[in-house]
């Protein structure tokens, strides 16, 4: 064989090589043929090809397996029993800047899908070789590299400590403030999902000066950059007072607000959480929220949603409620009731009618007045039919039974709790005849009232347990009347009156 034929046997096998590889990473990106794929025992045919002398083989090769193990989680296991991880985090560092992005993506699609292939590409030394790649010259290496990081950090908080323990927040921080907006983006939500775990670790993000630089980013243009820095110090002031303060004095107030009127409904989102984690922990937090003008932001923002997006908004104005009565009439003056009640009434789902019970019940426990306006939206009946039926989930039969009670236990307007004499269960019917038992000694027309509703001959009917709570109610509302008014309205009375009728003789001349 001559060495033109050698050399034309060598075009000829590498372009093959190249001819596969590029055939199997462009099929890897069709669901329909990874099933085909997995079954010829693709994983074993590529991974020599990792190896390859030609340098873009090697690199397609490495798309292709990233693209595999990025479908599912048999496939990511099959990466690592192949022993094809060690090899990938080697060439990290001897490789290009294509390469290295490509061996990045197998890291990252191996270790998302659960902690136990999270930790397979820790075991195998991927960490050092992926924090030496953000301080790459290539922002995509960089960018590749904090995607992987982030997927591992996602998982819990031992596999969080790692990337911490092995360099990377420092140096994620420096990333936030690069120019590029797909670097600055994957960056934050690393930050994100490693501070998320414990406040152990978000205060190793806050220590590297994270919150300035993430605070600056809130009014970025760039809707998906906005999603991930306020996610990320969400993430930070959940765990504690003191952190939750340190996310404040980065003056987020009132700039976070504007997010709560963007376009995008995941910023709104995510400015709502970020207030809610904020509020929920001191009232001088949520006072400090209130005096931004954030309540009624909240509330607005409520409004203009619908959905999944209102929950954190809904609870965030329960935080606020249940500090004080004075944080609970501020959400009472902004309005926030109606919106609740109608979140109640609206939203289909179960979860999310809940926290709208939780929160009615936080904004009407404080004193009557706050019970008051929560009754006058007529919120009352529709917590009872929701605590009342079958269809509806534990959680909110709980939530609801729990708001009814102390709304109730607190309202003085009548008028809002005489229908429960008709439609509650004993153990709810209890509190309105306790109600109703503390304000008709005091108030003479209310008594009337009473009488003519016919709410005073429903409570003659009510069979109640001797010696129980609900009968001593009873009893103390009788206690009202004189006694031939409740003889009156008792049952049978009409009968006994006709039977007098009947044996009454009357007098003849």
């Amino acid at each position: 064989m001559s060495q033109r034929q050698v050399l034309q046997v060598f075009e000829l096998y590498q372009n093959a090589r190249t001819r596969f590889v590029q055939m199997v990473a462009e099929q890897a990106t069709r669901p329909q043929n990874i099933e085909t794929l997995q079954n010829a025992g693709i994983m074993s045919l590529l991974r020599p090809l990792l190896l390859d002398v030609v340098p873009t083989i090697q690199q397609t090769a490495a798309l292709a397996l990233g693209r595999l193990a990025n479908y599912n989680d048999d496939l990511a296991e099959a990466v690592v029993k192949g022993d094809i991880l060690p090899q990938l985090v080697y060439s990290l560092a001897e490789q290009n800047c294509v390469y290295k992005k490509a061996a990045a993506f197998v890291l990252r699609a191996v270790g998302k899908h659960s902690p136990q292939l999270a930790q397979a590409t820790v075991d195998c030394g991927a960490l050092d070789s992926l924090v030496i790649c953000l301080e790459d010259f290539d922002p995509g290496v960089k960018e590749a590299a904090a995607w992987a990081l982030a997927y591992i950090a996602r998982h819990n908080a031992e596999l969080s400590q790692a990337v911490v323990d092995a360099g990377a927040v420092p140096l994620l921080v420096l990333c936030i403030q690069e120019p590029e907006i797909a670097l600055k983006r994957i960056a934050a939500s690393a930050l994100g999902d490693i501070s998320k775990h414990s406040p152990e670790l978000a205060q190793t993000v806050v220590d590297v000066g994270a919150i300035a630089h993430l605070a600056q980013m809130i009014l970025n243009p760039d809707e998906k950059l906005k999603h991930q820095v306020l996610s990320a110090l969400s993430h930070i002031a959940k765990h504690s007072v003191d952190l939750a303060e340190m996310v404040v004095e980065a003056e987020i107030f009132p700039v976070v607000l504007t997010c709560l009127k963007d376009k995008d409904e995941y910023v709104k989102k995510n400015a709502c959480t970020l207030i809610r984690e904020i509020a929920k922990h001191t009232p001088e937090l949520s006072q400090l929220i209130v005096n931004a003008g954030g309540v009624a932001a909240v509330i607005d923002c409520i409004e203009s949603c619908k959905g999944n997006i209102r929950l954190p908004g809904i609870m965030m104005l329960g935080y606020v409620a249940a500090h004080s009565e004075n944080l609970a009439m501020a959400v009472i003056i902004s309005k926030g009731v109606p919106q609740l009640s109608a979140c109640l009434s609206e939203e289909p789902e179960d979860h999310i009618k809940a926290a709208a019970a939780w929160a009615l019940g936080q904004v009407g426990r404080h004193t009557p007045e706050h019970a008051r306006a929560v009754a006058l939206t007529n919120v009352l009946p529709v917590l009872l039919a929701l605590y009342l039926s079958t269809e509806s989930s534990e959680d909110l039969q709980v939530k609801s039974k729990r708001a009814i009670k102390n709304i109730i236990q607190k309202c003085t307007y009548l008028p809002a709790l005489e229908p429960f004499l008709y439609d509650a269960p004993p153990n709810i019917l209890k509190y309105v005849a306790g109600q109703f038992s503390k304000v008709l000694p005091h108030d003479s027309k209310a008594r009337r009232l009473f009488v003519m509703s016919g709410g005073l001959k429903k409570i003659q009917e009510i069979k109640a347990e001797p010696g129980s709570l609900l009968q001593e109610y009873i009893n103390n509302i009788n206690s009202c009347y004189p006694e031939e008014i409740v003889r009156y309205y008792s049952p049978g009375y009409s009968d006994t009156l006709l039977q007098r009728v009947d044996s009454f003789q009357p007098l003849t001349n």
